[in-house]
């Protein structure tokens, strides 16, 4: 994971990593309801369910600062999903009152220039060490190895629903989920909302779109779009039209974190994630 070279499409296993890296085990309402389930600590907050940002971490005495797009989410299901600010990561995640432990740990391996060596081998070998203490105050919450070596974070901040890039996850059929439609070098499909102006643009699976939006009271009331006239190939183009469906129309909205929904009033989903 910390050779500086590329290597695309790739993960490794904590013991690979260890191999190349010796003492490295591995590298709405805009407000979300935490009223909901999830596992908790001693203190009660919840650790599952939260997206996390990285602020730091500590290891024999040396802070190493995380990069801004460094974080964690561990599910309800036991799952820890995450990223290190370069390379992406997931494992099992077992908690226990106050006490959590990663295992089965893969890390993606690339190299990023922004994004310093020292912390994802301190990051991947706090994390993966074995069983983690937890101090949660809601906020902030602190992983501590029996060493001593810490991992400090951040509950992330509600994105903003104006002026924020949303990667829109496209209904599927029905029956199925929705998933990431017309992902090419141009980017998938993807919306922005301007505030001022009362509209939201953006890129559907094959066409461009605008319409105007009003926002009131966690709803959103779109209106007729225009977009331009591409033809794409079949698949796109059902995409498209179910993306569609939410147009000229009321939608209810929520954002938790970086997730955005939409809930449309025949009952449709449709999920976006803030890029970073």
């Amino acid at each position: 994971m910390y050779r500086q070279k590329r290597q695309r499409s790739k993960t490794l296993t904590v013991a690979a990593v260890a191999a190349l890296v010796p003492l490295a085990a591995a590298c709405g309402s805009e407000k979300a309801n935490d009223s909901g389930g999830g596992s908790v600590g001693a203190d009660g907050q919840r650790i599952t369910g939260v997206q996390w940002s990285i602020d730091s971490v500590t290891v024999d005495g040396t802070t190493h600062r995380a990069p801004d797009a460094a974080q964690v989410r561990i599910d309800d299901a036991g799952e820890a999903a995450g990223s290190t600010g370069c390379n992406s990561f997931s494992a099992r995640a077992d908690v226990d009152g106050e006490r959590v432990r990663l295992s089965d740990a893969m890390f993606t391996e690339k190299a990023c220039d922004k994004t310093p060596v020292d912390f994802e081998k301190s990051l991947g070998r706090t994390l993966t060490t074995g069983s983690l203490t937890t101090e949660n105050d809601g906020d902030r919450l602190t992983l501590t190895t029996d060493a001593g070596d810490t991992v400090r974070l951040s509950k992330a901040q509600d994105a903003s629903l104006y002026g924020t890039k949303w990667a829109v996850d496209v209904p599927g059929p029905e029956g199925q989920e929705s998933h990431p439609v017309g992902k090419d070098e141009k980017g998938g499909a993807h919306l922005t909302f301007d505030r001022d102006a009362k509209t939201v643009s953006g890129r559907l699976p094959c066409n461009r779109v605008n319409a105007s939006a009003t926002v009131s009271d966690g709803s959103i009331t779109l209106g007729a779009p225009s977009t331009t006239r591409m033809m794409c190939e079949g698949s796109l183009m059902d995409a498209e039209k179910r993306l569609l469906g939410l147009f000229d129309g009321k939608v209810d909205y929520r954002i938790d974190q970086g997730t955005l929904t939409l809930t449309s009033e025949d009952g449709t989903t449709v999920r976006a994630v803030a890029e970073k």
